[in-house]
């Protein structure tokens, strides 16, 4: 599956738009996690915590984003687009939303058949 943020590949046409896709993941982040990250907003730097948390839902939204483009017969998903958002009565909840075109390509050029040097087979 290929995955891009533009609204071509490179080298590829397009044979047939499937539509939007999404993948989305929620993830509480939990009281411990919480602490350490209030300390870091005190004393200062990057929290170590929070970024694996804001990874693993990214990977997660992708990762459903994948498997809704799959389910459709999609090669690749066209325009990927990445919201965050937080949730929740104090905030405590993280949302990452990825959405995109699923698209089917069409073979690449020369693909059939050919062999690297150029000739066709046989």
């Amino acid at each position: 599956m290929i995955f891009t943020t533009t609204s071509t590949v490179e080298g590829r046409e397009v044979d047939r738009y499937l539509g939007v896709v999404f993948g989305d993941a929620v993830l509480g982040v939990n009281v411990f996690k919480d602490l350490l990250g209030g300390l870091r907003d005190i004393i200062g730097g990057r929290s170590g915590t929070y970024e694996r948390e804001l990874g693993s839902a990214r990977d997660t939204a992708l990762a459903n984003l994948s498997q809704q483009a799959a389910a459709v017969g999609a090669d690749a998903v066209l325009g990927i687009d990445i919201d965050y958002e937080v949730l929740g009565s104090n905030n405590g909840m993280l949302m990452v939303s990825a959405s995109g075109t699923a698209v089917k390509l069409k073979p690449a050029a020369g693909a059939a058949g050919a062999s690297p040097w150029g000739r066709s087979p046989g």
